[in-house]
């Protein structure tokens, strides 16, 4: 695994030591991973005197980060269990390229997908984005991914829209705004930082995403689950919102340094009612050390089996 070591006179007990630098790589700044990832990294690095490691986060998305832990370009990242599943076994946007390394570390909470719209574009169900300007997710995220399988199974295209654009998450709020676009696809933890601002800015709607094709998708696919994006949390919405759902997975590579993954499990748990306190998304569902485990859609890092068994999580 690609590291960045340097080595210098940093003075703790009067010994001299390397630190190894390691990324996590998450998503957009407006999104759930980056906040998430920036806050396991800033209590990682409260130990670097002890522990010879210092922790960055790098913006991407759920595709950019699988690929680049395949290339070594960072030693763990966040994505969407749909998205891992995908790659791990070479299929849809991973067709041919099959990941076997990929490994889970914890499955963090629960993604919903969201349909923003404008109230102006008069957009009341999923069928009424024909002829739209609608955002289909940035390249190389998870947002894709998932409005691909949408179209899919309810028959769109993204010919039908009158424009199909790459927007990044965090350009959205305003792209909606200036009418650049009338709706956007956008997965993730909910409430999310994005769909307030886009509510902030001009009136919204979140359109529900059910019927008889999502429920075909998901008995199709296992990574997927029926959910819902609850009323109050954005301005002007009122009821809650059926949906389709994923986990937020973070991940690595089979060749992951046994010592870094222990390590961020060990902070997670230690701050575990901490880091419930301060993350809003957390704090809005019933998660548990427990949930951790659940949604996984590979294989667990042997490090974070280990520790998993340790602590009494996981039993076998």
């Amino acid at each position: 695994m690609k590291k960045f070591v340097i080595a210098g006179l940093l003075i703790v007990s009067s010994n001299t030591f390397a630190v190894t630098f390691f990324t996590i790589g998450t998503g957009g700044v407006t999104g759930s991973y980056f906040p998430m990832g920036t806050v396991i990294c800033r209590w990682l690095n409260t130990q670097t005197h002890e522990t010879n490691l210092h922790c960055n986060v790098q913006t991407g998305g759920s595709v950019t980060n699988i690929n680049n832990l395949k290339t070594e370009k960072i030693a763990f990242g966040f994505a969407q269990s749909d998205v891992i599943y995908q790659a791990y076994h070479g299929t849809k946007r991973f067709e041919g390229q099959p990941y076997p390394n990929l490994r889970s570390i914890m499955a963090i909470y629960p993604e919903m997908m969201a349909l923003v719209v404008d109230k102006r574009a008069g957009i009341k169900t999923l069928t009424d984005i024909k002829g739209k300007k609608i955002n289909v997710g940035n390249l190389g995220s998870g947002h894709e991914v998932t409005t691909r399988d949408i179209f899919q199974e309810v028959g769109l295209l993204q010919a039908d829209l009158k424009l199909a654009s790459h927007f990044k998450d965090e350009a959205c709020p305003s792209a909606l705004n200036n009418q650049l676009i009338e709706g956007y696809f956008y997965m993730g933890g909910h409430p999310t930082a994005n769909i307030r601002m886009a509510a902030n800015l001009t009136k919204i709607d979140l359109i529900p995403i059910s019927g008889n094709a999502i429920d075909n998708m998901i008995a199709k696919y296992p990574y997927y689950i029926k959910g819902v994006i609850p009323s109050q949390l954005y301005q002007g919405i009122n009821e809650d919102i059926p949906s389709i759902g994923v986990k937020a997975v973070l991940v690595t590579s089979v060749n992951a340094s046994n010592k870094e993954v222990r390590l961020i499990l060990k902070t997670v748990l230690d701050n575990f009612a901490y880091l419930k306190h301060i993350h809003p998304l957390l704090r809005q569902r019933a998660v548990t050390k427990e949930n951790l485990l659940e949604g996984l859609s590979v294989p667990l890092h042997p490090a974070a089996h280990k520790y998993y068994q340790e602590v009494g999580l996981l039993k076998e």
